[in-house]
């Protein structure tokens, strides 16, 4: 059995607390190599808390979240040291922020900033990195001219962008992404979902992305979660969902959008 045939993720009960507010109920889910999975509901619903416990952002008060490593064997992120999940964070995962701002390097270039993550898993030849932040801004469809510039003076669909490359070019095998395309006027949201679509099926990544917006989920994953006061309340293909919602509350999202 290779490692295709296993998940790449395993969540496992996963919950948080804060005080007496449960914000995530026990909740657990399979993500497999190449699968890009949605989680969506409104504010409120949970659905960040839970990617922040993945990413390690805010510690989970229980579970598991079991990550298969390339040789097979699996690890329990929840169980790692720190210094363990941060070597891990930097060959394996990626996350894309919502506010690119808060992914990026601010007060270094734009290939400075895709240099500095090859730097952290071993790259030293000044030229390799440069060469291959200039392929990458290509990629990003950011012209090769502004590799100089800094973030800042990029407009925020670049900056999301550049945010996405700074993360993809170590090639991890597992991104988290809130809200990507989140504050974008509709063109920039188009031309960043052909973007996405076009990455992850390249470069095979298995995906968990956090969105309200259910025409991102449909354009972006196979699989949906759709949580409700910090529980998962319908799960199942993304198409069955949105097309055939069981729950009551998928169905008033669905038809608030249809409505809309």
């Amino acid at each position: 059995m290779s490692v295709r045939d296993l998940p790449l993720l395993e969540v496992r009960d996963l919950a948080k607390s804060y005080g007496d507010l449960q914000a995530l109920k026990p909740t657990g889910f399979d993500l497999w190599p190449g699968e890009v999975l949605a989680i969506v509901g409104e504010s409120g619903s949970g659905k960040t808390t839970l990617l922040s416990c993945l990413a390690g952002h805010v510690p989970a008060d229980g579970g598991s979240v079991r990550f298969r490593l390339r040789n097979g064997e699996d690890v329990d992120l929840l169980q790692m040291a720190e210094a363990e999940r941060r070597l891990l964070a930097r060959t394996e995962f990626g996350l894309v922020h919502q506010n690119p701002r808060d992914g990026l390097r601010l007060n270094i270039s734009a290939g400075g900033n895709i240099g500095e993550r090859l730097m952290a898993v071993g790259w030293r030849h000044f030229g390799r990195i440069r060469a291959e932040a200039l392929a990458w801004l290509d990629r990003v469809e950011i012209d090769r001219s502004r590799v100089d510039d800094l973030p800042r003076a990029f407009s925020g669909g670049m900056q999301q962008r550049l945010q996405i490359a700074r993360n993809l070019v170590t090639r991890p095998r597992l991104v988290l992404m809130d809200e990507p395309t989140g504050g974008l006027d509709v063109s920039v949201q188009a031309r960043l979902l052909d973007l996405l679509r076009r990455l992850v099926a390249e470069l095979d990544l298995a995906v968990v992305i956090v969105t309200h917006d259910l025409a991102v989920a449909r354009l972006l994953s196979h699989r949906m979660l759709v949580m409700r006061r910090g529980q998962v309340v319908e799960q199942g293909l993304t198409d069955r969902v949105l097309d055939d919602p069981q729950h009551p509350y998928s169905q008033l999202l669905v038809s608030s959008i249809l409505a809309a």
